[in-house]
């Protein structure tokens, strides 16, 4: 298993005929056609990285509210013109503007309870279940693990594992200095194990996941939509 200190980049650029073109290649033109007026420019935008957002809604919220949020996220990029400042990926900016979306959709969902967001679960938060179909033991079982941790704790290794992002990348989508970064994603890679230990029907099962469980978890990744 791989350290959370192992070199991880962006998406490796996409090689049309003799030419590789960078996957985030022409995002701030987009971006910047789009707070214009040019409508279309958004729609090349969203279409470019709506898997990556609709991805991180995914397996943490209801079904019925994957699509608002996505939708919201993607105007606060309009909304707030200098938001980007070009100074990381517009795909990793673009992550932490969605995990600030998620957080205020639960803060607002808890706020009469007055329950601190980071120490709940998205089966505590009222996300309702979340399945695989035709899944194995394995992927059924790390997925409920993942739900099962702290909110912060899943969102960290989905990026971790789903996303493929760095230690830095990680802090920019979170708000916080690297080596935070980094502690937090040791802190959740414990949490997920404690979860799989207690959720686990066998000690069998609870091996074979933990045997292999970067394969396991890019497999429970959803599919792109």
């Amino acid at each position: 298993m791989k350290d959370a200190d192992a070199d991880r980049r962006d998406p490796a650029p996409v090689v049309r005929g003799t030419v590789a073109v960078a996957m985030d290649e022409g995002d701030q033109a987009l971006l910047d056609a789009w707070r214009a007026g040019d409508a279309a420019a958004g729609d090349r935008l969203f279409n470019r990285h709506f898997s990556a957002v609709d991805r991180f809604f995914r397996h943490k919220v209801g079904a019925a509210d994957i699509q608002d949020l996505t939708q919201r996220t993607f105007m606060i990029c309009v909304e707030r013109p200098h938001g980007f400042e070009g100074r990381s990926s517009f795909r990793t900016w673009l992550l932490g503007v969605a995990n600030n979306v998620l957080r205020e959709h639960y803060r607002a969902a808890v706020r009469e309870r007055r329950e601190d967001i980071d120490e709940l679960s998205v089966v505590d938060l009222g996300a309702g279940p979340s399945t695989l179909v035709g899944a194995k033991e394995e992927q059924r079982l790390l997925l409920a693990a993942l739900r099962s941790v702290p909110l912060e704790c899943q969102v960290i290794l989905e990026l971790y594992f789903w996303e493929r992002l760095s230690g830095p990348q990680i802090a920019e989508v979170l708000g916080v200095g690297e080596n935070t970064a980094r502690t937090r994603l040791r802190r959740a890679r414990l949490r997920v194990g404690e979860a799989l230990e207690r959720l686990a029907s066998s000690r069998a099962l609870l091996t074979s996941t933990l045997a292999d469980l970067e394969s396991w978890a890019r497999s429970v990744r959803p599919a792109a939509v």
